[in-house]
């Protein structure tokens, strides 16, 4: 397909897309993008403000808002704007708009061409437009230049379609809150429990949480100092906790509620010249609706599922970001697994899109995302599991580009042999190491979570029709795949770590072996090979972070492992719950004793208790016990294999984009109810089961299928245990 046969037709495509609501819009990307940019800047550590690692990308000063109508009588509309604006209405009106109030226009009968041209260097342009029939939404189209002055030589790198695209939206739909105004919401909370003791006053609020700590009748000249803890210690060490604030005792406010929100469960206050009756949290969150549920008869798993539950909660702000106390940043790999355990808990599609935009930025690209080449890897891979989840192809032709930029920036870096290699600047991170790797050279991992991010640009080119790109990237794919097989070794059963000059090193760890597994990279004999050489090998480097035990587990429970997954989260999350965990940990090492369990990058609290990666029980339970995923995207089609693991019994609801499914599995009975798509529960008998609704089909010795369409009537199938 020539290059200008698909900029037009991808042009018809966007042109026809409309969206339902009525809403703020901007170019996409551009508000995204500085929005993350509030969250990201906002990591302290001791009183000092720390900026992100990484380049930062800001949006168009200028953007020209359009849309074409053809109107039957007479229509007044009302446009509000972030910035200041003029608008045009064919050659017809010229109004100057003013930023602080809306302005009201009457637009003929017959074909109208709206522009509105909005110029704002602080924030983002946006426009809002009511009328009876006209309205902001999707459908309107946004460029930084007039339509009549872009050319194909002109294209936007974000925009396959020249400097011409949907607008971006993100459900903002009061027209009297305008984007920049945006805040997460607060609700007051109390502390649990009160000491004393010299010098000042220790709140504990009986659990993890965030927020703006609020006096009740202060008064005084004096100063405030505020020092926040996940633990009594670490609030109560003035040298070593992580996060504290200084405040002057402001003059003439009883109330008064401190101006920076904070993760905390402790809070250690002393008041200089200062008195006040009392202290509570305005907690900050996200309004994000629970539409999962988990329940079984195991107490110490329910206990696992909820904490999992409370940890995202936490860590799902404006962006998805890694830990609530520290970083507070957006971090791709971080990001890679809240997604996943968001579609089995929220389905939040807008915080989703928001921290991929986010974490990608604009072109040109010079650097890794966050600097790290496994993190670049991981972007590509999240933006096909929300196609795949959601079904939301208008975002994935609006993303495509920068996926094309991005990879061309890491295609330009590879190696003679087309494989890539950590260069100058560049982080390869995988996982924190207890152990010295050498992660120089070709290191195995990046090879396969490289040939995966080449898979999903095929994958995806192919979705949109772009055949050129999906024939180019089907043979980088294959060239990739052919030399995965070079880092094997017969010997040890297992894929070494790393190549340089040719020769493979010694050092075996569990990372690419477990992501070969899941991503059948290699024959199911290799697999068990793997399983029992790495995974099981207690030989072989433990991985002491969530993070990696996320796949870990993955890994296992692909092998149909289910039973010695769930005693690995019983032992392993059920261990941080024994030492009194509220929220999921960065790092545990059950070989720590005491105040060890907090420390980490030499600091004494520099742990994060609270670390979004520690709730991958979460997914772990909804895709491999509950056994519910998508088949075609969007749940248009999906599979359910329920599998007990070792449980008596488990009941589940896992939320799909426009309706949920609902499991409950016994060990002589599965019920079953979905209310859109259509799909097949998947389950082993030793017997010939029964069910209620449709027909029973045989695919294997013991292995059956029973089709369920989402009709909400409930199939209910007898089955025996294997």
């Amino acid at each position: 397909m020539k290059r200008v046969k698909l900029i037009f037709l991808l042009v018809i495509i966007y042109s026809s897309f409309s969206s339902s609501a009525q809403t703020w819009v901007w170019f996409p990307g551009d508000y995204e993008n500085w929005l993350g940019n509030q969250m990201n800047n906002r990591r302290t550590e001791r009183g000092i403000d720390v900026p992100v690692q990484w380049k930062l990308d800001n949006h168009e000063p200028l953007m020209i808002f359009t849309k074409e109508v053809n109107l039957e009588k007479p229509e007044e509309i009302e446009v509000y704007a972030e910035g200041e604006y003029v608008i045009r209405a064919g050659w017809r009106l010229r109004v100057n708009g003013n930023k602080n109030r809306p302005t009201r226009i009457t637009l003929p009968v017959g074909k109208n061409v709206i522009e509105i041209k909005v110029v704002n260097y602080a924030t983002v342009p946006a426009i809002y437009v009511k009328g009876n029939t006209i309205k902001t939404d999707t459908s309107w189209m946004a460029s930084p230049l007039e339509n009549q002055r872009i050319t194909v030589n002109m294209k936007h790198p974000d925009s396959p379609s020249g400097y011409y695209m949907n607008a971006g939206s993100g459900n903002l739909n009061d027209p009297n809150v305008k984007p920049s105004k945006f805040k997460l919401p607060t609700t007051p909370m109390g502390y649990v429990e009160l000491k004393e003791m010299a010098g000042g006053k220790l709140y504990d609020f009986g659990k993890e949480t965030f927020g703006f700590v609020k006096f009740h009748n202060l008064i005084g000249t004096g100063k405030i100092k505020l020092q926040y803890g996940e633990t009594a210690e670490e609030a109560l060490d003035s040298e070593h906790c992580e996060t504290f604030r200084t405040y002057d005792v402001p003059k003439g406010k009883a109330d008064y509620i401190v101006a920076h929100s904070n993760s905390l469960r402790y809070v250690f206050i002393v008041a200089e010249n200062a008195q006040f009756d009392d202290v509570s949290l305005l907690y900050e969150y996200s309004p994000v609706e629970y539409r999962a549920s988990f329940k079984c008869n195991d107490d110490e798993l329910n206990k696992i599922w909820e904490v999992g539950r409370y940890t995202l909660q936490l860590t799902t702000r404006e962006v998805f970001i890694d830990g609530i106390k520290r970083d507070r940043w957006a971090w791709s790999g971080d990001a890679l697994q809240s997604y996943l355990m968001n579609y089995y808990m929220f389905f939040d599609k807008e915080t989703t899109k928001r921290t991929m935009y986010t974490l990608r930025g604009n072109d040109p690209v010079i650097c890794h995302l966050n600097n790290i080449l496994d993190y670049s890897f991981y972007w590509f891979i999240g933006v096909y599991d929300y196609y795949l989840y959601t079904g939301d192809k208008h975002f994935l032709r609006q993303i495509y580009p920068k996926m094309e930029s991005l990879m061309d920036f890491i295609l330009e870096r590879r190696n003679e042999r087309g494989l890539v290699e950590g260069l100058k600047g560049d982080w390869v991170y995988i996982d924190w190491f207890d152990h010295d790797v050498d992660i120089t050279g070709e290191v195995s991992f990046e090879q396969i979570v490289f040939c995966k991010s080449l898979e999903t640009m095929a994958t995806c080119a192919d979705i949109l029709g772009i055949d050129r790109e999906a024939e180019k990237y089907e043979k980088l794919v294959n060239d990739v795949k052919s030399k995965l097989g070079d880092f094997w070794d017969e010997e040890k059963h297992a894929i070494v770590f790393n190549r340089k000059n040719g020769e493979n090193s010694e050092q075996i760890t569990k990372h690419a072996n477990m992501f070969a597994v899941f991503y059948d990279y290699v024959s199911e004999k290799q697999k068990e090979q793997i399983k029992n050489a790495v995974i099981l090998n207690p030989k072989i480097p433990a991985i002491s972070t969530p993070y990696m035990r996320f796949y870990e587990l993955e890994a296992m429970c692909s092998l149909g492992e289910q039973d010695y997954v769930l005693n690995e989260m019983k032992d392993y999350w059920g261990g941080m719950l024994k030492l009194g965990a509220t929220s999921f940990w960065e790092k545990y090492n059950p070989e720590q004793t005491g105040l060890e369990h907090y420390t980490m990058y030499g600091r004494p609290y520099g742990k994060s208790l609270c670390h979004a990666w520690g709730a991958s029980p979460v997914y772990l339970l909804g895709k491999y016990f509950v056994g519910v995923k998508p088949t075609k995207p969007g749940y248009e089609e999906f599979e359910i294999r329920p599998v007990l693991g070792g449980l008596e019994w488990f009941e589940s609801r896992v939320p799909t984009p426009n309706g949920n499914i609902d499991v409950y599995a016994a060990k002589k009975e599965i019920r079953v109810t979905a209310t859109e798509g259509e799909g097949y529960i998947i389950f082993n008998s030793t017997s010939l089961p029964k069910v209620n609704i449709g027909k029973i089909e045989k695919i294997g010795e013991h292995e059956f299928k029973v089709k369920i369409i989402g009709d909400g009537l409930e199939v209910k199938i007898e089955y025996e245990t294997i």
